[in-house]
């Protein structure tokens, strides 16, 4: 079985569910220009963040990227992740189950 979701419906902020089913969990993460979410772990999950729009500044331990519309980013959630909006932003995050 499939299920399908228009990503533009979602609501919620600063986190949406995007699937019922939540594994692997998908979130569409919405902040608001100099909105940040605090620095926090997701132990034993790789986790993909694809910007959606606008610009995310997305810090991991005391490194920082900048993320655009288009861009996508893998990394461990062994690191300590925080995203800051540089302007109103959105990103598809995807955690995995590391193995």
């Amino acid at each position: 079985m499939a299920e399908l979701t228009r990503v533009d419906d979602l609501t919620e902020s600063p986190h949406a569910e995007v699937f019922s089913e939540q594994q692997p969990r998908t979130v569409r993460l919405a902040l608001d220009a100099g909105e940040s979410v605090p620095g926090h772990h997701h132990p034993d999950h790789d986790i993909v963040l694809y910007g959606i729009a606008g610009e995310i500044e997305l810090t991991l331990d005391d490194e920082t990227y900048a993320v655009s519309s288009g861009d996508a980013v893998q990394f461990s959630g062994e690191r300590e992740i925080s995203p800051a909006a540089v302007e109103d932003a959105e990103a598809l995050v995807v955690f995995a189950p590391a193995e």
